[in-house]
């Protein structure tokens, strides 16, 4: 059914977990935040099977709902909501992450292209607008072909587990720190 502006709807209510805070986190004593349960020690998180490097102020992990494969965000351990909320070292390092996941990205996959960017807040697009994130996502030409423009549907053709593990394997044998 179309609505009165002309656009058609697809619910998706099983994501509203992922976009609300709202939720109560499953362990009364965790973060409700889900990046802030991601912490700089890997035997110290809960939810890091989707990272793929860790920093001492920041980190790169996998984005659970993927718009390509090989999507990830880079973002601080500390909970802050606002680029200018972040120190110069947190600055520094989101930077020099995000330099690694671009150059780590192309030697794994050979994108044609990337979208880099940070939504600030719910109204620029911020589903987890509380916890600053960046994203870095592959393109490559053609890649919203048929089934994503007519069908709605992106076609992904790898788990999330194994593109974290291709990118980690890369990450760490590049000649990077």
């Amino acid at each position: 059914m179309t609505d009165p502006d002309g656009l058609e709807r697809l619910w998706t209510p099983h994501r509203l977990a992922y976009v609300t805070s709202d939720e109560p986190a499953r362990d009364p004593d965790l973060p409700a935040c889900p990046f802030c349960r991601i912490t700089p020690d890997p035997e110290a998180s809960v939810d890091d099977e989707l990272v793929v490097v860790r920093g001492e102020t920041s980190y790169a992990v996998l984005n659970l709902y993927p718009y390509n494969p090989g999507h990830l965000m880079v973002l601080p351990y500390r909970h802050v909501a606002d680029y200018t909320d972040l120190d110069d070292a947190e600055t520094a390092e989101l930077a020099l992450l995000t330099k690694q996941a671009l150059d780590t990205i192309r030697r794994v996959s050979q994108p044609h292209a990337f979208n880099v960017g940070i939504n600030l807040g719910g109204a620029a697009g911020g589903s987890l607008s509380g916890h600053l994130h960046q994203h870095v996502v592959p393109r490559w030409s053609g890649d919203a072909n048929f089934m994503t423009v007519l069908a709605g549907t992106k076609m992904l053709p790898q788990l999330l587990s194994d593109t974290r593990d291709l990118l980690a394997g890369a990450w760490s044998h590049g000649g990077m720190p």
